[in-house]
């Protein structure tokens, strides 16, 4: 039996086409341009480059900063478990210290700067405790700034803005204590903060939620921003999803350990008592999952995108405003017609 034969005018360009298919393999779709290929292209280039993310822990000594530190990314990442001294004295003043780790997992790479501040609320007199951490926040907002204005910049400039301060409430049961509110107060305006209430598993869950509820006033009635703040929520589904965090885990009661034990057969973190074990990451007993979940899984982009396009840039836009002042009072233009240019 003979082939008919029939002309090339006739053949359908989907047969054969660009790609090189055979007549009756897999249809071509003509319709895709590839777009969504950027994708794939952006996650290839993040992971050759690589993350980086900045954490604060302040609170008062032994409220288990370090241990929450090393249980949030199950590594010896505190700067106690990586400078332990065999007698750590008490600071007489507030010290800032960062320790820096590449932690990889999966593939992806990331440096993580863990910062503490010991001596923090330690003291008899408190007062003004909170202005070497705010000096600290600002001084690397001002070493990125340099980087940033310099004629011949990196390509890629070092971040050692805080991205993040988790500060440690102790978990009293009553309310804020004053220090508590001042220093939120202040440091909400320049940095993310997340408040837990330290060593939960000494209230009850009755005590527990209580203090909760009313740290949550306290915050309102002081109009204290904790992240997430609600006015940089991006649409609706980020305001559904922030505002369940706002009213219902703010602050996170966090339980933090880094020993293992044994229960119903499986390994697990947790805190042994003589009445039970207590499990780090079950949420029928305390709140680090979702501390986890807010710092790692879901808001980490988040929180580092705030710190750049909101308090940093508030922060340039004000540098650069006293620059701008300073220049204009050395060549005498009069303040006032440079209130009216900046209008």
């Amino acid at each position: 039996m003979s082939e008919a034969v029939v002309p090339d005018a006739m053949v359908s360009p989907a047969v054969g086409g660009l790609h090189g298919e055979k007549a009756g393999g897999p249809a071509v779709d003509f319709s895709y341009v590839g777009i969504d290929a950027i994708l794939e292209q952006m996650r290839r280039k993040a992971m050759k480059q690589g993350f980086e993310l900045n954490i604060m822990v302040v609170g008062q000594s032994g409220l288990g900063k370090s241990t929450l530190m090393n249980t949030l990314f199950k590594s010896k990442v505190s700067r106690k478990s990586v400078l332990a001294t065999a007698q750590e004295k008490i600071p007489k003043t507030i010290e800032i210290k960062s320790i820096s780790h590449d932690i990889e997992e999966k593939g992806v790479r990331m440096k993580l700067t863990v910062i503490d501040t010991p001596g923090f609320g330690d003291q008899i007199n408190n007062e003004n405790c909170w202005q070497p951490i705010m000096k600290f926040i600002n001084d690397q907002y001002e070493a990125y700034l340099q980087e940033e204005i310099n004629i011949n910049r990196k390509k890629r400039i070092p971040d050692s803005r805080v991205h993040c301060c988790i500060y440690f409430i102790p978990p009293t049961g009553h309310c804020l204590r004053p220090l508590d509110v001042e220093f939120m107060r202040r440091l909400s305006k320049v940095v993310n903060i997340v408040p837990v209430i330290a060593k939960a598993d000494t209230l009850t869950l009755e005590e527990r939620d209580f203090f909760k509820k009313k740290i949550r006033e306290e915050l309102r009635a002081n109009g204290i921003d904790v992240y997430p703040q609600k006015e940089f929520d991006e649409d609706a589904e980020d305001r559904m999803i922030n505002e369940k965090i706002r009213q219902e885990m703010i602050p996170f009661a966090v339980v933090g350990s880094d020993q293992e034990y044994q229960v119903n057969g499986r390994r697990l973190l947790g805190r042994k008592t003589k009445w039970g074990t207590i499990e780090v990451e079950n949420i029928a007993h305390c709140e680090f999952a979702y501390l986890r979940d807010l710092l790692i899984r879901t808001h980490m982009q988040n929180i580092k995108d705030i710190t750049s396009s909101i308090h940093y840039e508030m922060y340039r836009v004000r540098r650069l405003n006293e620059n701008n002042t300073v220049m204009a009072h050395a060549n005498g233009i009069p303040e006032h017609h440079l209130a009216a240019h900046e209008m």
